[in-house]
């Protein structure tokens, strides 16, 4: 039987936190992402990560700390990516869905073999902000006593790093799939990027404008609805088919409900 193997998957991955403040933290979070083979960091908005203290919590890490890629915004760090996940210990209905990290990370890791991913690490006192987590197709949870559940953030993103090692020595369980061939034997599309994904998403709101879709009273809906498309698509990502495909379908029904 054919393999499709790609040895350098973890090169697609890219470990990324959210305006972190303490620079130990960073050089313990790139010391930790190296333990399990990965080598990709990127920090936005970070305090100070060339420190002293950041290098001496790197140990054995420099490589990684010093390589780290400092972005403005999320959406600069994430524009080039196919799926984003988030990390969090806040459940709730409005916050999208979630997986526990073993199974996010098995999914992560069927998608990175062929494209890039993220997964974001929040601030170390106050996580993700919403708007943060509308950027993420899925959220993933570390479970932890409920008398102490948070996490310290280079612990948090060890325990993702190693749970995303393991997957590669795993059977596929993800999303509760029965009866599917072994993924380590199945080659998986390219995928858009998180760029394409919000031109995609600026055509469907001008769409669903020229359908009068939002009748008074209901200026939110459109967000609603792109927030939802946005985690929807997320989760699976579109390949350069579908996304074209959805392209030509949302010009074809402007150009008609412009002739109505």
């Amino acid at each position: 039987m054919l393999l499709f193997y790609v040895k350098n998957w973890k090169d697609n991955i890219s470990f990324i936190l959210v305006e972190p403040k303490e620079p130990g933290n960073i050089g313990a979070a790139a010391r930790a992402i190296k333990n399990m083979g990965f080598k990709n960091l990127s920090l936005v908005r970070p305090a100070s990560h060339l420190t002293d203290e950041a290098r001496w919590f790197a140990h054995g890490a420099h490589d990684v700390l010093e390589s780290a890629k400092i972005f403005p915004s999320l959406t600069d760090a994430i524009k080039d990516k196919s799926i984003v996940a988030g990390t969090s210990r806040r459940k709730g209905r409005k916050r999208g869905l979630f997986f526990h990290v073993e199974q996010g990370a098995q999914k992560l890791y069927e998608i990175a073999r062929k494209n890039k991913t993220a997964i974001l690490f929040g601030r170390e006192d106050r996580g993700l902000f919403n708007n943060e987590i509308e950027a993420c197709g899925f959220l993933m949870t570390i479970p932890a006593d409920k008398n102490q559940p948070s996490l310290n953030l280079a612990q948090a993103a060890l325990i993702t790093a190693y749970e995303l090692s393991k997957a590669e020595y795993a059977p596929s369980q993800s999303f509760g799939s029965l009866n599917r061939p072994d993924l380590h034997s199945i080659s998986f599309p390219e995928l858009a990027t998180q760029a394409e994904m919000m031109a995609l998403f600026m055509r469907i709101e001008d769409m669903l404008k020229a359908l009068e879709y939002f009748p008074n009273g209901t200026k939110d809906l459109g967000k609603k609805i792109i927030k939802n498309l946005k985690h929807y698509f997320g989760r699976a990502g579109l390949t350069d088919w579908e996304l074209k495909l959805l392209h030509g379908l949302c010009t074809r029904i402007i150009k008609q409900a412009k002739k109505e």
